[in-house]
């Protein structure tokens, strides 16, 4: 099946990302391109998506004409990385990966919070991305995030 496309007006207020403890923000660019490529293939190693081969992912990513540095929100563990969000210019979350482990404790909604707060800060109407049809947690996550199917 054909992953569904989501969007969230910013139309109003948005609630404040709310860290579970232990857990935080930290700049992207404090980690290797290897240890955010290691983040991506254990947050989809039991699907939803994919990284490919490491080289070849970082630099699609860095020469891609919508991606900024200042759009890649890593969640942190003490020095760990356990959750990463990267997003497109054109308000789009590209990928969502946390950590199985960390699944289901806030940090995916925290990473979503932080990046539609950052959308709203440079002016964009919505937000959008897309799901796997089969990621019903996902769906579920998004859903409560304000994200639904356009009509």
């Amino acid at each position: 099946m054909p992953p569904i496309l989501l969007s969230r007006p910013l139309d109003g207020p948005l609630p404040a990302p709310i860290w579970p403890p232990g857990v935080a923000l930290a700049p992207a660019g404090q980690f290797s391109p290897e240890q955010l490529h290691a983040l991506l293939v254990a947050g989809y190693a039991q699907g939803g998506g994919t990284a490919g081969e490491c080289a070849s992912w970082w630099t699609a990513l860095v020469n891609d004409s919508e991606y900024d540095p200042e759009l890649v929100f890593v969640a942190v563990s003490g020095e760990e990385p356990i959750g990463l969000c990267q997003c497109w210019t054109s308000a789009f979350i590209k990928d969502l990966v946390v950590l199985p482990q960390w699944r289901g404790k806030g940090v995916g909604s925290a990473l979503v919070l932080t990046a539609l707060a950052a959308f709203a800060a440079r002016g964009a109407a919505a937000v959008a991305l897309k799901v796997e049809a089969g990621n019903s947690k996902a769906q579920a996550l998004y859903a409560q995030l304000g994200f639904q199917a356009p009509t």
